[in-house]
């Protein structure tokens, strides 16, 4: 099976995480600037790793409303499905990714300070392991 890419979407940056061959497992890579080179590194990304899907988060309140952060997330994906053609591109629910992360981070005994360039992969990771999740209960 191909790997699947995880982003989770931000304004300044976009967490990364990459699944397993058997798409069970997340791993977080190092978040990435949310710049005018996003696009390029993300099809060279896709390339080097063989990656056969990518999965956008889509954060929306809890009461299922849009937000400022869902429309700048609507806006990165149709960004990438405009340039990523020939595998699928796909949103999914995102809702508490980044809550959760902090959490885990801070149980893992990590500052708030030191938690500012773990996060957005580590919403990543869970988002798209949710994701996988999914597939796999199927």
């Amino acid at each position: 099976m191909a790997r699947v890419l995880g982003i989770d979407p931000g304004t300044k940056r976009c967490g990364i995480a990459i699944s397993d061959s058997n798409q069970s497992m997340a791993f977080p890579r190092p978040a990435w600037s949310r710049d005018a080179a996003f696009i390029d590194k993300l099809t060279a990304l896709i390339d080097e790793e063989a990656i056969g899907a990518v999965v956008i988060g889509l954060p929306v309140a809890l009461s299922g409303n849009e937000t400022a952060s869902t429309v700048d997330a609507q806006q990165l994906f149709e960004e990438v499905l405009e340039k990523i053609t020939d595998i699928p591109v796909l949103q999914w629910d995102e809702r508490l990714s980044t809550l959760s992360a902090q959490k885990s981070l801070s149980e893992a005994g990590l500052r708030a300070k030191d938690q500012r360039s773990r996060v957005d992969s580590a919403a990543a990771v869970i988002m798209l392991q949710n994701y996988l999740d999914g597939l796999n209960a199927e």
